[in-house]
């Protein structure tokens, strides 16, 4: 090989790796291209809006992903469940040129995610509708496209059931949609399966499963080659088999690739492979994929828990819904992946899609990051649960949901979600339900009337005979499981159990290869020793520090899911709320103090918080949200608290002794000091258990604000990427001011947009979606969309502060 054709190789293997993140909707075959742009959008029901001669000239312009109940102001006549914002009717329509030379080709429609009840029009015919707003879907457009012409795309969704869920869902076109031009002979849609059969530091071998779609009508002589690439871009496997295609869907030879010394994917060294897989017909290429891939092992084991390649661990997880506060539902990849890396930071390796799959950025995000993934499907199936409307647990519940497509579409969206997701190396398990056995909610069983007291939820009035039955459960689970079985025989099914003592009387436990305990630490032993070859983990578990001594105390429980890792919009209290607040990351992507106290409790590297607040008599353990906030009334008590995993710390103010030093207590993860406050610099050293310095971290009074300070996480972002910029409130000496709630307009200049601000204040009800927000906790964070090549310059202003203005640097 001569060096320039050397180099042409490595530039185009180059390409193709950026091509496996950047065309990530890709369904494993054809020329995707994505149509975001340009979009027309109104709400309401509008006769005729389906029709290519309608007039939508007065809708609303809107690139998508787009939510439209996030636009609106949240109010106190609509549900809290979702946040207090409205769902309703909306139409999508876009003209589109097809070029006359695609004819003789396949033209499909490929739709990530719309919430909900959708149902698409090309050229004013139904060409298909998807009730399930949570399923990415295609659609075969082929026979409506007028080649050569445009072609009007029309989307009606349907989300006037706006309280159908315990969490904001939001409505609309929320992620991304493509259009699929394909060969007749393709690789058939989520077709192509690459999985590790085995994988240690010597050796690993990627089974690869490919079927094949022929739609030409009779047989096809076709060869299939698979080339696999290591994360350096070399070549280090590769198969080529001929393959006859009968017309239809056909299952082509399954492929071993070995690969010597391969590069194990971990949660520490996430190593990510690239599958370049290739169809020929008499030599001329006619479909070709990209998949990343990763070499790993999962073992699961009744008494030891959990091991990823060899190494036994716990699982340090999270569970996250699928909003971003001001942006809602429709949240692009930069903002997610500076969530993720927050959680990283705490010391997650693990997350939980509660309750529902989610964007296939969000996926690939965690191959790349190294951070295990439950990818979750339903939180109910055949009957709806509560959804409470004026304020979590308060009043009359309403029972609008996703209970009656459940018959129809319960098997093929979950079979749809384990295709779409089998091939990220990330994901360990698919969950088929969350607290679906919820005492009465609505299942029931006669144990409830029995005097046990394993019941960590409510029972609701004990056994109602007139419910559904409990014992309908485990049908039910046996039926999922084989269809994630026969779609994904390489990996566990589970879910989140409620009422495990009311599921182990049926057959529902027993259906699951991995149990999942939802707030039920207190059978983790007693299951363990009357089911001994059930595997035990957390599935859902408080913040509290004896749900994590409950993990580390018993070997056996692989690890926990706390509720919540973020805060999200939705399930909220009476009003004025926005949304849940238990996160330990806020809404706006930034670790709150509960965020460092768990990270006390996870991180491997030595840590220390420093928080402080106003003590109290009635206080029974120390708080684990305590803000790093010191400013109070001079000789106010004040409540100091250290979150360490060190084994004892003192504390300074000014540089002088004002705690004496103290072990970590045990029993709370806290160590805490009663100080008469005085303004400065209060400073907390951590010490091992030989007394010496392991890291200190300090807190400082601020005077009042006088200026902004705005940085971006990038001030150099790519066409379409949005840039994640917070601003900061300071003083005179360039400290964070913790107090300042000042009122911040944000004006945008040059080729980019604002999504939103977000101050992560859940009281905070007003727009979530226009130019000025008040600063909260002295914080905001911008996000700042581009929308072509060159600068935009970001300026936030505020009566009596110093402007702060950040460039972008925006590249095609």
């Amino acid at each position: 090989m001569t060096m320039k054709s050397h180099v042409l190789k490595m530039m185009t293997l180059a390409m193709l790796l950026a091509g496996t993140r950047g065309v990530s909707a890709q369904v494993s075959f054809g020329q995707p291209e994505k149509i975001n742009e340009g979009w027309r959008f109104t709400t309401g029901d509008v006769r005729d809006a389906a029709t290519p001669a309608f007039d939508a000239s007065r809708w609303r312009t809107v690139d998508l992903p787009h939510d439209w109940s996030v636009e609106a102001y949240p109010s106190p006549d609509q549900a809290s469940c979702t946040g207090f914002l409205p769902g309703g009717i909306g139409w999508y329509r876009k003209t589109i040129a097809i070029p006359k030379e695609k004819e003789g080709e396949k033209v499909y429609l490929y739709f990530e995610g719309v919430y909900n009840r959708s149902e698409v029009f090309l050229n004013g015919h139904s060409i298909g509708a998807r009730p399930n707003g949570y399923i990415s879907f295609l659609l075969d457009a082929t026979s409506r496209v007028a080649f050569g012409q445009e072609n009007v795309i029309a989307v009606r969704v349907d989300h006037s059931q706006s309280a159908d869920s315990r969490w904001y869902t939001g409505s609309g076109i929320y992620r991304d949609v493509w259009m699929v031009y394909a060969n007749p002979t393709h690789v058939a849609a989520h077709g192509l399966f690459a999985y590790p059969v085995n994988a240690s530091s010597k050796q690993a071998t990627l089974r690869v499963q490919t079927e094949i779609e022929n739609e030409t009508g009779k047989n096809d002589a076709i060869k299939i080659t698979h080339e696999l690439f290591s994360p350096e871009g070399k070549s280090v496997a590769t198969a080529a088999r001929d393959f006859i295609a009968k017309p239809g869907q056909s299952l082509a030879p399954v492929v071993n690739l070995k690969v010597r010394a391969p590069r194990l994917w971990d949660t520490e060294n996430p190593a990510l492979y690239t599958l370049k897989t290739t169809i020929r017909r008499d030599g001329k290429v006619i479909d070709q994929t990209t998949t990343a891939t990763g070499f790993r092992t999962f073992t699961f084991d009744p008494n030891k828990g959990f091991a990823l390649n060899g190494r036994w661990m716990k699982m340090k997880g999270v569970c996250i819904h699928h909003d971003a506060g001001a942006l809602g539902a429709a949240v692009p990849r930069e903002v997610w992946k500076q969530r993720l890396q927050a959680l990283k930071a705490i010391g997650a390796n693990a997350i939980r899609t509660s309750h529902n799959p989610q964007a296939p950025l969000l996926y690939d995000l965690c191959d790349e990051l190294g951070l295990l993934v439950l990818d979750e499907a339903y939180d109910e199936w055949e009957f709806p649960k509560n959804k409470w409307i004026a304020g979590w647990n308060v009043g009359t519940p309403g029972h609008q949901g996703s209970f009656d497509i459940f018959k129809e579409w319960g098997e093929k969206d979950l079979a749809d979600m384990v295709r779409r997701d089998r091939n990220h190396p990330s994901i360990f398990a698919w969950s088929i339900g969350n607290e679906v056995d919820y005492p009465n909610d609505p299942y029931s069983h006669p144990i409830l009337d029995g005097k046990n007291s394993d019941f960590t939820q409510p029972m609701y009035g004990g056994y109602k005979k007139d419910a559904p039955d409990a014992n309908r459960l485990g049908g039910i689970a046996k039926r999922l499981v084989a269809v994630v079985k026969q779609n994904d025989p390489s990996r566990p099914v589970t879910a989140g159990l409620a009422g495990v003592a009311m599921s182990n009387e049926t057959e529902y436990p027993g259906a699951l290869d991995i149990t999942g305990y939802n707030y039920t630490e207190s059978r983790y032993r007693s299951d363990h020793e009357k089911y001994p070859k059930r595997v035990i983990f957390g599935s859902e578990t408080s913040n509290n520090l004896d749900a994590w001594k409950a993990v580390t105390d018993n070997e056996h429980v692989f690890g926990q899911f706390v509720w919540t890792g973020i805060d999200y919009l939705g399930e909220s209290g009476r009003w004025p709320s926005r949304g849940f607040y238990s996160g330990m990351v806020d809404f706006g992507g930034n670790i709150k103090p509960r965020g460092y106290f768990r990270r006390s409790l996870w991180s491997t590297t030595p840590v220390a918080y420093l928080g402080a607040y106003p003590a109290t008599f009635r206080e029974r353990s120390p708080s684990i949200d305590a803000w790093p906030l010191w400013n109070y009334a001079e000789g106010q008590n004040i409540r100091v608290v250290a979150y360490t995993n060190a084994a004892a710390a003192r504390l300074e103010l000014n540089a002088q002794p004002v705690g004496e030093l103290k072990p970590r207590d045990p029993n709370t993860g806290v160590i805490s000091w009663d100080v008469p406050f005085r303004p400065g610099k209060l400073e907390v050293i951590a010490l091992d258990a030989d007394n010496r310095e392991v890291v200190r971290h300090a807190i400082q009074s601020s005077g009042r604000p006088v200026a902004l300070v705005a940085t971006a996480v990038s001030s150099s972002i790519a066409d379409k990427e949005t840039a994640v910029v917070t601003l900061q409130a300071v003083d005179e000496q360039g400290l964070p001011v913790f107090l300042a709630d000042n009122e911040i307009t944000c004006l945008v200049q040059g080729p980019a947009k604002l999504l939103g601000l977000e101050n992560s204040n859940n009281q905070d009800t007003g727009a979530q979606r226009g130019f000025a927000r008040r600063l909260y906790l002295g914080r905001l964070v911008a996000y700042i969309q581009a929308s072509g090549p060159g600068a935009a310059r970001v300026t936030f202003s505020s009566p009596w502060l110093k402007t702060a203005e950040i460039t972008l640097d925006i590249n095609p």
